[in-house]
């Protein structure tokens, strides 16, 4: 009796919005793509612990910026929060200037880090390159060759490129596509010779033998791939995972942030989920506020130089 009477003053003291029984996670981005099942796996394993409804509202546009825009415009009462990949709150405050009309520290709460994603260095599979030392020297004998390709210009596949080039010593060339898949056709029939991708996106034809995957940029190998080395593996000091996390509107009362946080990192941590994320080439983490907001620090002030030596700026 005592232990339901706390929990019915806790949820008493909670502001209304909190107790309607619906919790809104929005997304900047289609249904259907890899992050909106993440999304909806994580809102159904968040309704029982929550004992509220849990729904997933799509909000796509500007690469995850009118999302974001969304949660930053939304009430501070625990009706609404945002899963968001790492570019939005990252890169584009770097890139895009005055049209991101948001601050990821001032006007967002962090609430848990979802999980880890991959980025890699993949080439055309005829290229005879079996190792990241065998490109190096191919692209120095045949400058043409550092042309690589990318789902978009100012994504983080782009500035991962940036960042080799650099640290190789080599002139690379960025050559953008207009999404993943003619990045991916334009690899597999030769046209390029080199790309960055997410890992998950390259499988298939690395699998088909298309292509080959040299490295990965992580701070370890991926479960995905655990043959292919990452860049530090490779003496090059590299290193630059993406992820998902969990944000809310700036104001929100922190035991809300908390409750949210601690359902969520139990939803990553389930044996049953993370089988799930590790399927779709994501690396469970499971992180509370306080570690999310010092990756968020850290990554944002990594980025930050990347993007500004690209010469990246929005409309290229």
């Amino acid at each position: 009796m005592k232990f339901a009477a706390l929990v019915l003053a806790f949820a008493l003291s909670l502001p209304a919005a909190a107790q309607d029984r619906t919790l809104k996670i929005v997304l900047g981005y289609p249904p259907g793509a890899a992050s909106d099942l993440l999304t909806r796996l994580l809102a159904d394993r968040m309704r029982a612990p929550l004992g509220m409804n849990v729904i997933v509202e799509n909000r796509p546009g500007a690469g995850g910026i009118v999302g974001t825009e969304a949660v930053r415009n939304a009430a501070p009462d625990g009706g609404t929060i945002l899963l968001t990949p790492l570019a939005p709150m990252v890169a584009f405050p770097h890139s895009h200037g005055a049209s991101v009309r948001y601050d990821p520290f001032k006007d967002f709460v962090p609430v848990a880090h979802i999980c880890d994603f991959q980025l890699a260095l993949v080439v055309n599979g005829e290229l005879p390159a079996k190792k990241v030392a065998d490109y190096v020297a191919l692209v120095k004998k045949d400058p043409r060759l550092g042309d690589y390709a990318s789902a978009a210009a100012g994504s983080l596949p782009h500035y991962l490129g940036v960042m080799f080039s650099r640290a190789a010593g080599l002139d690379m060339t960025h050559v953008p596509y207009k999404g993943t898949a003619p990045a991916l056709q334009a690899l597999a029939g030769g046209e390029v010779k080199a790309a960055v991708f997410v890992l998950a996106d390259a499988m298939t034809l690395v699998r088909s033998g298309k292509a080959r995957l040299l490295a990965v940029a992580g701070a370890k190998r991926a479960s995905l791939a655990p043959e292919v080395p990452t860049f530090r593996e490779l003496g090059y000091e590299l290193e630059a995972s993406a992820w998902y996390a969990l944000f809310a509107p700036a104001g929100t009362p922190k035991e809300i942030v908390d409750r949210y946080a601690s359902a969520a990192i139990d939803a990553v941590r389930s044996p049953e989920v993370k089988q799930r994320l590790e399927q779709m080439g994501l690396e469970p983490t499971g992180l509370g506020p306080a570690e999310l907001a010092k990756i968020l620090r850290a990554d944002y002030d990594k980025w930050g130089p990347v993007i500004k030596a690209s010469g990246f700026k929005p409309g290229q």
